[in-house]
């Protein structure tokens, strides 16, 4: 495993998220979403923020692109044209701001993020509007730049349009692959080093690939509220020990 960590991550940590990267995208692709989450939260509470979002977000790229070509013919193409056109300008918005947020201060800005997503409930929004898909894609594209995981937000607003549970896997999940694609640009060129971490990266993505497959699987089997329930709960005292960290350290 030495040649998964470097001097800011050990092999055991290494290892964990390589397992943590296969169940995360098992949650995400069962459930619709949350493994995003999990995987932000936990990472966040053991690698350095600097790293964290760039770093989470193209392993969230990889485990996207694996359930888009797995539901490919699904896809609502127009949903993700739109919703790209207004990512885009989201990507080029916050490529003017990202260099001047200190990342050290993200932990308490990503739990409390975490805490609205899983106890608040997000604004209805009404079926097919081309200007909202562009606003949504604008919006949750910046957000995602400085918090990391804004799949709730985006899966809250396809949710809504009533797609069947392939078709909303489908769309939802290539949404994500452009935002985190358009995430990878704007960090790459504002001077983050992916070469030093492609290789977790790259086994984190082998890993979600097996579970997304596996979730895919049990995508038709899910009503099982009592696992929604105990998921909310850890991943909620996940999110408050990562405030205390924050807190902690001042």
């Amino acid at each position: 495993m030495e040649f998964l960590s470097n001097d800011m991550l050990g092999p055991a940590a290494a290892f964990s998220f390589i397992i943590l990267a296969g169940l995360t995208s098992f949650i995400t692709a069962a459930f619709g979403a949350g493994g995003g989450l999990l995987l932000l939260v936990v990472m966040a509470s053991m690698m350095p923020m600097a790293v964290v979002i760039p770093v989470h977000g193209l392993v969230q790229l990889g485990s996207n692109v694996n359930r888009a070509v797995m539901t490919f013919k699904h896809i609502d193409l127009k949903l993700l044209a739109y919703f790209s056109l207004g990512g885009t300008a989201g990507a080029l918005l916050s490529s003017q701001l990202v260099m001047m947020i200190p990342l050290d201060t993200m932990k308490i800005f990503i739990s409390l993020f975490v805490l609205y997503l899983l106890w608040i409930k997000p604004p209805a929004t009404k079926q097919s509007s081309y200007v909202a898909d562009s606003l949504y894609g604008l919006f949750t594209t910046f957000l995602s730049m400085f918090v990391g995981a804004s799949g709730p937000l985006v899966g809250s607003y396809i949710y809504s349009k009533g797609y069947d549970k392939l078709r909303f896997t489908a769309s939802f999940s290539s949404c994500l692959t452009f935002q985190h694609s358009l995430k990878a640009i704007v960090y790459t060129a504002v001077g983050f080093s992916f070469w030093q971490w492609l290789p977790l990266i790259a086994a984190m993505i082998i890993s979600g690939t097996l579970g997304t497959w596996l979730g895919l699987k049990f995508l038709k089997k899910i009503v099982n509220e009592r696992f929604k329930l105990i998921f909310k709960v850890i991943l909620t005292l996940l999110s408050l020990q990562l405030a205390w960290q924050f807190v902690a350290s001042l």
